[in-house]
């Protein structure tokens, strides 16, 4: 099983990272093998819906967005973590999440998704909810824990304070991991679900 993780932070030892570096923990001993980016520093544009992906097979832009799409069709699961700007995620994390979700063609279906979020007090759940839409418009299984997968801190190394926080991450990648072997033993059994060929209504004739 292997995991990858963003952290969308431009601390990169921050309180994002305590967050994430608990599941970590968790992976670690599972045996889940985790393949952790820091991105939040990273010079990432957005996407500029050129569509010359669909024909190289990649993003125009050649950067760390295609480095992290083959880690990303690689991977059985996926955890973005985001700090709180103004009840959004990170503007730069949002530009690579964009950019690797649209320009990659692999199927993500039953890829697990996970977002972490960490705010001073407020806005932690509409991020929360921004990040997991590019899982569900993907066809993969959101994981959930026992609370909004969500820590508190401002000063970094706050986050480490917050004994619910951390033991929710715990729990997210404990529950992760489940499903990861889950789905691994469903695949091998009866397979993906079946797929019909993609519709696409548009609203304006």
């Amino acid at each position: 099983m292997k995991v990858l993780m963003l952290n969308g932070s431009p601390h990169v030892e921050g309180n994002t990272s305590i967050a994430l570096k608990e599941m970590v923990k968790v992976f670690e001993q599972e045996g889940v093998e985790v393949d952790y980016v820091d991105l939040g520093m990273k010079d990432i544009r957005s996407c500029i819906c050129c569509g010359k992906c669909q024909e190289l097979g990649k993003c125009v832009f050649n950067d760390i967005v295609n480095d992290l799409a083959v880690k990303f069709e690689a991977a059985d699961a996926l955890v973005v973590g985001s700090p709180v700007y103004y009840a959004s995620a990170n503007a730069t994390l949002v530009a690579a999440l964009t950019r690797m979700f649209f320009s990659t063609s692999f199927d993500k279906t039953m890829k697990l998704g996970a977002s972490v979020v960490c705010c001073r007090r407020g806005g932690a759940s509409a991020t929360f909810d921004e990040l997991n839409k590019f899982f569900t418009i993907s066809g993969m299984p959101v994981v959930s824990s026992q609370y909004w997968n969500s820590v508190h801190g401002l000063v970094p190394g706050e986050a480490a304070q917050d004994a619910e926080g951390l033991q929710t991450m715990r729990t997210l990648a404990r529950n992760m991991v489940f499903l990861m072997r889950g789905i691994a033993m469903a695949k091998e059994k009866y397979g993906l679900p079946e797929t019909e060929a993609r519709l696409s209504t548009h609203f304006i004739r």
